[in-house]
C-alpha cells in the first residue's frame, strides 16, 4: 500500500512516499481503508524530531494521527465494530500512522463516525476534539459561568476549543487578525481580541483558565489575566514532572522537566493559579461523547482547505505557515 513515511529526523525533506506491506492486524484492532486523514500541528514537529523523546515511534514510520474511514476487517477480540462500518478515530503515539492507503486501529480509540459529517469533516475532528475535552472538560473542570482564554480562536484547536467551552457553558475569550473576527465570534466567542491592534494582556481580565496553545511570550503573559484559583493548561510546553512521570520517565528526566516549567509554575503560583502540560491521548470513549456533540449540531468542524493524497507532503507544508482557518484534511478516496 502506498503510504506517507518519515524516514529519517529532519523536516519535511525527510518526508516521502513509499510502498510499504498493508500492516497486520491483532486481535484488538480494526484494519481501516483510510478515506481523509486530519492534520495537526504535531504532524510538522514530529519530523523536526520535536516529540522524539516522548514518542512511541520507530523510524522509518508512517506519518498522520487522525482518519475517517471504513472497516474492512475486525479482529478477533473486537466486538464494537465490523466490516463495513464508517469510524473515525485519533492514533497518536500508539506507534503508527494514518497518512496511509489502510490503518490499524484499536478498538478502543474508534468511534463510528457521526452520520452528518462526511469523511472529511469527520478527520478533521478527533486530535482537536480528545485535545479541548481532555483540556477543558477534564484537566481545567470548565464551569458554566466561568471564564476560559482560548488564543488563536481561528485555528484548528480554537476552532473547536470555542465551540466545546461555550457548549460548556462558559465565557470565552480569544485572539485572532482582523480577517478572522467575524469566524470566531460565529463559533461563540464572548471577548476578541485582534492581535494585529491590540495585546491581550492589556485588555483581557479576572480569566478562571488559560488553554496554553501558543508558543513563546504568550503564555507568560497570560498569567497576568488570571484571577486566584485559576487553572493554565498548556497543549505546547513546557512539559512538567507530572508529566514526565506519567510517562514512566526516570527520576534524571522529570528532574529536567520540573526545570523546564518551573518559571511558569511559580509565575502561575503567585497568582493563586495551578499550572499544568497535557499530552492529548486517544480515547474512543471520549470521541463517541464529541460524535454525539457532533450528531446534534452542537459543534461544527471549520476546514480550510483539502489536499489530495498524492499532496501530502504540500499540506503538510501549508499546515507549517500557521495561517490555516480551522482544519487542514487530505482526502485519499
Amino acid at each position: 500500500m502506498k503510504a506517507l513515511i518519515l524516514k529519517k529526523y529532519g523536516g519535511l525533506d525527510q518526508v516521502a512516499f513509499a510502498e510499504i506491506p498493508k500492516p497486520a492486524l491483532k486481535p484488538d484492532e480494526i484494519l481501516v481503508r483510510v478515506h481523509a486523514v486530519g492534520l495537526n500541528p504535531v504532524d510538522t514537529m514530529i519530523p523536526k524530531g520535536a516529540f522524539k523523546p516522548f514518542l512511541r515511534f520507530q523510524l522509518p514510520a508512517t506519518l498522520g494521527s487522525d482518519l475517517a474511514g471504513v472497516v474492512v476487517e475486525a479482529g478477533s477480540r473486537v466486538t464494537r465494530f465490523k466490516a463495513g462500518d464508517a469510524v473515525f478515530a485519533s492514533i497518536f503515539d500508539l506507534g503508527t500512522g494514518s497518512l496511509a492507503e489502510f490503518a490499524v486501529v484499536p478498538e478502543a480509540v474508534a468511534a463510528l463516525k457521526p452520520a452528518n459529517l462526511d469523511f472529511v469533516q469527520a478527520a478533521s475532528m478527533p486530535m482537536v476534539g480528545l485535545t479541548a475535552w481532555q483540556a477543558l472538560k477534564e484537566r481545567a473542570q470548565l464551569r458554566p459561568g466561568q471564564k476560559v482564554f482560548i488564543p488563536a480562536g481561528s485555528g484548528g484547536i480554537g476552532t473547536f476549543a470555542i465551540q466545546l467551552a461555550k457548549h460548556l457553558g462558559a465565557k470565552v475569550g480569544t485572539t485572532t487578525s482582523t480577517g478572522n473576527v467575524e469566524l470566531v465570534r460565529s463559533l461563540g466567542a464572548d471577548e476578541i481580541v485582534d492581535y494585529k491592534k491590540q495585546e491581550f494582556e492589556t485588555v483581557l481580565r479576572d480569566y478562571d483558565v488559560v488553554l496554553g496553545t501558543m508558543r513563546g511570550d504568550a503564555l507568560n503573559k497570560s498569567v497576568g489575566i488570571l484571577k486566584s484559583n485559576s487553572r493554565i493548561v498548556s497543549l505546547v510546553g513546557p512539559p512538567d514532572a507530572a508529566f514526565g512521570r506519567a510517562r514512566g520517565m526516570n527520576f534524571f528526566m522529570r528532574f529536567v522537566l520540573g526545570l523546564l516549567s518551573g518559571k511558569i509554575i511559580r509565575q502561575a503560583n503567585k497568582r493563586g493559579a495551578t499550572y499544568s502540560f497535557l499530552f492529548v491521548h486517544p480515547d474512543g470513549g471520549q470521541l463517541a461523547e464529541i460524535g454525539k456533540l457532533l450528531t446534534a449540531g452542537k459543534i461544527r468542524p471549520v476546514i480550510d482547505k483539502v489536499f489530495p493524497f498524492d499532496q501530502a507532503k504540500e499540506a503538510l507544508a501549508y499546515l507549517e505557515t500557521g495561517r490555516a482557518k480551522g482544519k487542514v484534511v487530505v482526502q485519499m478516496r
